[in-house]
């Protein structure tokens, strides 16, 4: 998978940048450092300012990238699921069982994450803690429905359409296989950001993983044995 994985382009919304940050080497340097400060500070507490700062170049030249920071965060976080789709795919494309083929997405989807050579430029270990923590904010706005009709949200999407099927194919007769999907997505994020934050509202831990959790609510909700 790691070589098929150094010849993929993750392909992003054109809408959500002003130019291609994949274009140029500034362009890179205005991801990488992005996450390292996002991470670091919060998303709150970033501004493209502070980025230039970093960075060594002026302000507006990080504007003729991103219209503003927020535009920044949704391509942050759709490189995220598109990264994860593309991980999600190959991993599970050789399996015909569908039970071992939802058992491996979920794993692929609520996993600890780990970083990933094949983009040099992206530490996909702190993309994941920036999604855990900052997620929400990418689409908790008033402009969310605009958004949407731009295709801003399509790879998560399309990600949560892809899980769905498989829920199907394991029970063709469960009547909520997207909202099963989206809960399979939305609380492995959720029950990472328990175990750091909010130890005691979650049985996660360092012995039980938010994976565990979730298989077994899966294939308990399916009425279906995970070893069958």
């Amino acid at each position: 998978m790691d070589r098929l994985l150094q010849s993929v382009q993750i392909r992003i919304n054109d809408k959500l940048y002003l130019k291609n940050p994949e274009s140029s080497d500034l362009g890179k340097k205005i991801i990488e450092i992005s996450i390292q400060m996002i991470n670091e500070i919060g998303f709150e507490n970033f501004t493209f300012k502070k980025l230039g700062a970093q960075i060594k170049s002026n302000e507006s030249s990080i504007y003729r990238y991103f219209e503003n920071k927020h535009k920044l965060l949704l391509y942050l976080t759709s490189w995220y699921w598109g990264w994860m789709e593309y991980q999600l795919v190959f991993a599970t494309n050789s399996i015909s069982n569908p039970k071992e083929k939802l058992l491996k997405s979920i794993l692929i989807i609520t996993r600890e994450i780990k970083e990933d050579s094949s983009f040099s430029h992206i530490n996909e270990v702190l993309l994941n803690k920036i999604v855990i923590n900052e997620y929400s904010k990418s689409y908790t706005t008033k402009e969310v429905d605009t958004e949407n009709k731009e295709g801003f949200y399509s790879i998560y999407k399309r990600l949560v359409g892809r899980l769905g099927e498989m829920v199907s194919l394991v029970d063709a007769d469960y009547q909520y296989p997207t909202s099963l999907a989206s809960t399979i997505l939305e609380n492995g994020l959720h029950q990472h950001f328990l175990k750091e934050h909010f130890p005691s509202l979650t049985d996660c831990n360092n012995q039980v993983t938010p994976t565990q959790f979730l298989t077994h609510l899966v294939f308990n909700t399916l009425n279906q044995k995970i070893d069958e």
